[in-house]
């Protein structure tokens, strides 16, 4: 039974890290195009060429997208729960498009991984890269679209790791020690 106790305080206080889906819904992105920020057209700037218009929240209706890049190639569209999806608005052959988002310090926990999930009506291997805790990069210059084709990413964070309470690591030992005495008193009476 201590022996029991012991275990499960110990599981209990055990420091452990999860993978999940980073956060985005107070997310404010700085985005590029082709490494130039005004060639970027962001939602907040109802996608106006004005100074500013790289920066942008997220939709908070969910219902369209966060930026467009200045030539209308491309639309990109950011989801609370870490999606991303670029979607080409018309067919378009391989070419120099390349991507920044920077989220500041907008972000609860840093980028751990940015990961592909999947393309409709696009084809190639697109480049996805975490520059630092806050910035994501993609290349999709190895990428050949149909028109309204759509690339699919996956923005992820480790959630902070729980430290083990010192006072649950102190009862699992005092009841991991009870238990093998009392084993032990077993023994020598048995």
């Amino acid at each position: 039974m201590a022996t029991a106790l012991a275990l499960a305080l110990a599981t209990l206080g055990a420091p452990t890290a999860l993978a999940n889906t980073l956060p985005l819904q107070n997310a404010v992105i700085s985005a590029s195009y082709n490494g130039d920020n005004a060639a970027m057209l962001g939602l907040d700037s109802q996608f106006a060429s004005i100074p500013g218009s790289h920066i942008s929240s997220l939709d908070p209706t969910a219902t369209g997208v966060e930026f467009f890049t200045s030539d209308f190639l491309f639309g990109i569209d950011f989801s609370a729960d870490g999606g991303l999806t670029i979607m080409a608005n018309y067919a378009l052959p391989i070419g120099p498009y390349a991507m920044r988002f920077d989220f500041g310090s907008t972000l609860a926990n840093p980028i751990s991984s940015f990961t592909f999930t999947g393309a409709a009506g696009a084809r190639g291997v697109p480049v996805l890269s975490i520059i630092d805790a806050h910035t994501i990069a993609l290349d999709l210059s190895a990428v050949e679209w149909d028109e309204f084709g759509t690339l699919n990413a996956s923005i992820a964070a480790i959630s902070p790791v729980p430290e083990t309470s010192p006072a649950a690591m102190l009862l699992a030992g005092l009841a991991s020690l009870a238990g093998w005495t009392r084993w032990r008193r077993r023994q020598q009476l048995g």
